[in-house]
């Protein structure tokens, strides 16, 4: 799961020099900046052209300071964390993409209280969680993408989220202030939640999880890896579901995993893009993929459903489209602006 907040841009913006950003942000400790840097060795799909430039902050309070500034000089800029159910558009990003990586990735157990950073690996918080005796993080446990990410979404898997264990969410906003949310305010609901504000980054969250037995949650999560590693494609390049389950459908015709292969799409492909062969939920970069050959699988996905059974299927995936408008990819394909 990738965090993703996004501050919308006009279609025209101005590219922004390297030279500028480091100016803009050099007083700023513990902050990292490349520039010209291709989004396909940001995203997991490996797919996406050129972002003008990239901003690590390596701390909270340069994640405050960043987002103070670019948001007084209103520089366009795009948050992620690990770029997992991202698809990066092949023009690229004209604009500033401030990641929380891996330097933020702290975690602390005391008892049943579980704090940990935005940054974290979601597989190795699940399994911190998990050693310390700890139950209720199983299910994300082969989840790819950081906790942030998985916040924001109200990620799981088994059809669970994230938000039944959250206590708090400490979060920056667009002023540079740190304010902290309780679950109430998150407002979590299947796959959303109110952290998916535009103008708030989450910096870390709080949990509360059961005792339980070691060995038993150990054992849950072995079964769970090795459920994955058997249905999902994990040597290709890819994002993950692509397709939000909808309990409506899922009572008629199951999830979109088995609505995809029932409609004999499996395997289907459209250049380097492919509907993996042993799950149809599941996308893969064959080799050289483009964000237009996703998207026409997503098209022809959504089409062919909805002529089957009725149901038109949302995109858990998000688009990053050049102008620096994040949405869920099917919108971008209802629009007609990614061919």
């Amino acid at each position: 799961m990738a965090l993703l907040v996004t501050v919308e841009l006009t279609v025209n913006t101005p590219k922004i020099s390297s030279k500028n950003v480091s100016s803009l942000l050099g007083n700023i400790k513990n902050v990292e900046i490349s520039s010209h840097v291709p989004l396909k060795y940001v995203g997991r799909w490996q797919i996406g052209g050129p972002a003008d430039v990239v901003v690590e902050p390596l701390d909270a309070r340069a994640v405050s300071e960043v987002l103070k500034c670019l948001g007084t000089e209103k520089v366009p800029f795009l948050v992620i964390g690990d770029g997992t159910n991202l698809l990066f558009d092949d023009a690229g990003f004209r604009g500033v993409v401030l990641r929380i990586g891996r330097r933020m990735s702290q975690i602390a157990i005391n008892g049943t209280h579980v704090v940990a950073q935005a940054g974290i690996w979601t597989p190795v918080f699940a399994r911190k969680v998990g050693c310390a005796g700890l139950t209720g993080a199983e299910h994300t446990v082969g989840i790819p993408g950081t906790l942030g990410g998985l916040v924001v979404m109200n990620g799981g898997s088994q059809r669970k989220g994230i938000g039944s264990n959250l206590v708090s969410a400490t979060v920056v906003d667009i002023d540079g202030k740190v304010k902290m949310l309780d679950r109430n305010a998150c407002e979590f609901s299947y796959r959303k939640s109110n952290l998916q504000r535009p103008d708030l980054v989450l910096l870390e969250a709080s949990f509360e999880f059961a005792t339980a037995n070691k060995a038993e949650v150990r054992r849950r999560m072995i079964e769970i890896m090795v459920s994955r590693r058997k249905k999902f494609p994990l040597r290709l390049p890819n994002c993950g579901s692509v397709f939000l389950s909808d309990p409506k459908m899922y009572d008629v015709v199951g999830p979109p995993g088995k609505a995809i292969e029932d409609a004999g799409l499996r395997g289907r492909r459209i250049g380097g893009a492919q509907i993996a062969p042993g799950h149809g939920n599941f996308i893969v970069n064959l080799g050289g993929a483009t964000s237009s050959d996703v998207l026409g699988l997503i098209d022809l996905i959504r089409r062919t459903i909805f002529e089957r059974s009725g149901f038109l299927m949302d995109c858990e995936v998000r688009h990053v489209r050049p102008d620096g408008l994040l949405q869920p990819a099917h919108l971008s394909v209802q629009s007609g602006k990614w061919n």
